[in-house]
């Protein structure tokens, strides 16, 4: 699978997407369509695809974001220093689509990382475990516990 951004994929964004993932907004907290999702699956990058998080990775922070431990492909995923408003973060972009997904913090639960990627539903897909299959993400599945 090939995974990049494209015009046609950004046209199809809702505003709030194209707000997030193309001009590194933030929804607001507990608003995001994922924030309280516990089904089994993935989430994949809304322009490309690319596979992000797992669902056996995601916690309930209580940040009003879906919360992980770590990216389900670490190369999927770019950390850069974010020093806008008046902080300094570590900010979460995926590879392919250069998508604004979020930001990553210290203070996830430490028997799992120590991580926290707080990341925007606007800037995810989520794909159920009955679909990881026929979607062409089957060999994640290992990854991902059973319903």
């Amino acid at each position: 699978m090939k995974f990049e951004k494209s015009q046609e994929a950004v046209d199809l964004l809702t505003a709030e997407q194209r707000y997030v993932t193309q001009e590194s907004g933030t929804e607001r907290p507990f608003t995001g369509e994922y924030d309280d999702n516990k089904e089994p699956g993935i989430y994949v990058d809304i322009v490309s695809g690319e596979p992000l998080f797992a669902s056996t990775d995601k916690f309930d922070s209580g940040s009003g974001w879906p919360s992980f431990t770590k990216p389900i492909v670490a190369a999927n995923v770019n950390e850069l220093r974010d020093s806008a408003h008046g902080m300094v973060r570590t900010e979460v972009r995926s590879v392919h689509a250069d998508s604004h997904l979020g930001h990553v913090f210290p203070d996830g639960p430490s028997d799992r990382g120590g991580l926290r990627y707080c990341i925007n539903s606007a800037s995810l897909r989520f794909i159920p475990r009955d679909e990881m299959e026929s979607e062409g993400y089957g060999e994640y599945l290992d990854q991902v516990e059973e319903a």
